[in-house]
């Protein structure tokens, strides 16, 4: 699964890497070195515009966990944070958004734990690690998204009677990061941005076709402090390598 990620890019860095338009000055999002479930995430979408018609390229934040439009509540997206690839084109949560609501999430890169087994001298802990392209390239983690309306607020015009939610398609891990964990969350190669956003491309085949591993497999992975562990933690020491005596 991907559960944790590294998300650092400001909308100025991402707009010209996707070929959009800068947010909306009140949508701005802080850097973070551990986005966790249930934050606000950005997303690369494509939408059409509500006075012409014409599909317009977006960034903007989403809530990290789908909630489907018929869930009751949006506890449920807390649960629905990946896609797995090999069912995401026929579950009634995914299916739909699979074939019409399709974005990007943008990250430097995701972390992964592997179990640590207690000695005479530590306890056991999970020793957390970062994977990332090699070449330090912005992945494009393959994403969907949904639209869910809160039965709670009154009216369609209010700004919190909509939520928009996304999740992380994942498959089977390879190379660097199948020796930590079994999934991984797949990519979308620049060439086919724009098949994969376009919500009139709704052929399943075609578009499983287009997910990837992340940087062609060509991953560095690295251990990193266990103060990730921790969805209180933030900031670039999260990325500091972990003392000798834990890594030996």
């Amino acid at each position: 699964m991907c559960g944790r990620y590294v998300s650092t890019r400001t909308p100025q860095d991402l707009a010209p890497l996707f070929h959009v338009s800068a947010p909306h000055p009140e949508q701005v999002l802080a850097p973070s070195w551990n986005v966790a479930p249930t934050d606000d995430v950005w997303a690369v979408l494509e939408r059409a515009d509500h006075e012409s018609g014409e599909l317009a390229r977006q960034l903007r934040p989403l809530r990290w966990g789908l909630v489907p439009s018929w869930a009751k509540s949006l506890g449920v997206g807390a649960k629905m944070i990946n896609a797995r690839v090999e069912t995401v084109h026929e579950k009634p949560a995914y299916r739909r958004a699979f074939a019409k609501r399709r974005c990007l999430l943008p990250a430097d890169g995701f972390y992964e734990w592997q179990a640590v087994p207690a000695t005479e001298s530590a306890k056991a802990y999970k020793q957390p690690y970062f994977i990332s392209p090699e070449d330090g390239a912005v992945m494009a983690m393959a994403g969907l998204y949904e639209f869910w309306r809160d039965p709670e607020v009154a009216g369609d015009d209010d700004p919190g009677a909509w939520w928009m939610t996304c999740t992380i398609i994942t498959t089977e891990a390879t190379d660097a990061a199948g020796r930590i964990h079994p999934r991984m969350p797949l990519a979308i190669a620049p060439s086919d941005h724009d098949a994969w956003l376009d919500p009139t491309h709704q052929d399943p085949h075609e578009l499983r076709a287009l997910l990837t591993t992340p940087a062609g497999g060509h991953l560095d992975t690295r251990a990193v402090s266990t103060a990730v562990n921790s969805v209180r933690n933030n900031g670039p020491q999260l990325l500091d390598a972990p003392p000798a005596e834990r890594t030996a």
